[in-house]
């Protein structure tokens, strides 16, 4: 195996003021696991084993509440054939979020529960909610086909919008180190909405193919074939694009930190007010007269789906910049190879040490080669965490537990470099992203900072180290505009 230049002597932690090393960091003691947040004592509900728990246990409930409100409405065998037919969707949906999500994967346990919620709790609030507020318009009004037409135009939105929603709020605010931008919102709201939609598709097949068993009709002049074609070959993507406006919302008001507090609140809600706004336009565009749908779909639907998915992929490009911007620093204080952050920033690159790790430790044993590829895309997960913790500092300002946190993400990364140092160093090689280019040096942190006074632990790109320094002109100055 190829070796390089990786080095067995862990260096300085690069700090923003002179100080003692030795008060923050030192060596990193050797911990075969590393625990950042002390274990909670005390009651049995702060517990994280009860509250999982309880999640649990509250989403099952649901589950089979819905699944037996469905399966009423649309009999055994029409829920059978609406499950056949609106699981088809769910897998192509998911993969297209999680490939998005795979600069800064986040935990399976997450999208998870995001999916969980709308297939289950979110059905269930909205088939509850919207069938009352259906029932007292017609009774309040007398009239019937209006409160159809009101409930489908007025109320869904609203409610089944909210109650998707909650699910992005709860990761947005419980899982806040997980959730840090556009890229998170989209997809968390992405995943909530397929599981939504699948559950309401079983009940619109359910039904469809009901009538169909009624009347006796078969084939693609059935309702069942034109509600299939409509729902999940034309426009698979309309509650998911509802509901990812609202994570858009809550992914900028991560980017803009706890000191914006107004935005954290303004930019959601206005989130969630768009997608309210689109789904009624949707759900009404029969009004428009009988080619109404295909307007609202051909005119509005489909640009909106575009410059939703540019946004999204930009995001991404973003976040890889991200680590091409931030990591240098640590590659200047010598955690990092000088090709480590040209590699991390290009996936091509990454999937390339991936794969080069598993060929140079596969003979003769397979099992180590699978093991070596396995400790490379951790230590790309690690490394991208880290960048990213650096921009949060810089914009948000550094938080009481950053200096543990990068502490923890650095003793990874060091567990980790024999192997993956080598397999991202020639990955930079051979993808042609090392070559004689000094790349910008970030902007040095913000003076002030919300909890009172620069913390000294940060790492800032303008202190030289020593030594033969790439990303560093002569006297330690930064390359670039300072």
């Amino acid at each position: 195996m190829y070796q390089g230049s990786v080095q067995h002597q862990q260096p300085d932690v690069p700090v923003l003021e002179e100080q003692k090393l030795d008060e923050f960091l030192g060596a990193v003691p050797e911990r075969g696991q590393w625990r950042y947040r002390p274990r909670r004592v005390g009651m049995v509900w702060r517990s994280k084993a009860f509250r999982a728990g309880a999640l649990i246990t509250v989403l099952a409930l649901c589950g089979l509440v819905i699944l037996a409100l469905v399966r009423r409405q649309t009999g055994t065998e029409g829920f059978l054939v609406g499950l056949g037919l609106a699981v088809l969707p769910v897998p192509l949906l998911m993969a297209a979020f999680r490939w998005l999500d795979r600069v800064e994967p986040g935990p399976w346990r997450n999208l998870l529960f995001a999916f969980s919620w709308g297939a289950c709790a979110a059905a269930l609030v909205a088939i509850i909610a919207n069938s009352f507020a259906t029932r007292w318009i017609a009774t309040a009004t007398a009239d019937p086909a209006g409160a159809d037409t009101l409930g489908a135009t007025v109320v869904a939105p609203v409610v089944e919008e909210s109650a998707k929603a909650i699910a992005v709020l709860l990761i947005f605010l419980f899982r806040r180190r997980q959730f840090g931008g556009i890229v998170d919102g989209i997809v968390v709201a992405g995943f909530t909405a397929t599981g939504f939609a699948f559950t309401e598709n079983i009940l619109y097949l359910g039904n469809a193919f009901g009538e169909d068993q009624q009347m006796g009709t078969t084939g693609f002049a059935s309702v069942t074939a034109g509600t299939f074609f409509v729902r999940v070959v034309m426009s698979p993507f309309a509650h998911p694009l509802f509901t990812v406006l609202s994570g858009i919302g809550f992914g900028i008001a991560a980017l803009g930190g706890s000191r914006h507090r107004v935005r954290r609140v303004v930019l959601p809600l206005l989130g969630l007010t768009l997608a309210m706004g689109m789904h009624a336009l949707w759900n009404g565009s029969s009004a428009f007269g009988p080619y109404g749908f295909y307007a609202v779909y051909g005119a509005f639907m489909v640009p909106c789906f575009g410059l939703v998915t540019w946004l999204a992929v930009w995001s991404r490009q973003r976040e890889l910049r991200t680590l091409s911007t931030e990591l240098p620093v640590y590659a200047a204080a010598g955690w990092l190879t000088p090709a480590e952050p040209l590699a991390l920033a290009s996936m091509r690159a990454r999937g390339m040490a991936r794969d080069m790790a598993r060929h140079w430790n596969s003979h003769p044993d397979r099992a180590r080669g699978r093991a070596a590829a396995r400790a490379v895309a951790e230590y790309e997960s690690f490394a991208t965490s880290l960048a990213m913790l650096r921009r949060r500092a810089r914009h948000d300002g550094a938080g009481p537990d950053f200096a543990l946190r990068e502490q923890e993400l650095l003793h990874h990364l060091w567990q980790r470099r024999e192997t993956a140092a080598p397999a991202l160093t020639y990955a930079a090689h051979a993808t042609g992203r090392l070559r004689t280019f000094r790349p910008q040096a970030p902007p040095p942190f913000p003076r002030q900072f919300p909890y009172g006074g620069p913390p000294q632990h940060l790492p800032a790109p303008h202190r030289h180290y020593g030594g033969h320094n790439p990303y560093l002109e002569d006297g330690g100055r930064p390359a670039g505009p300072s």
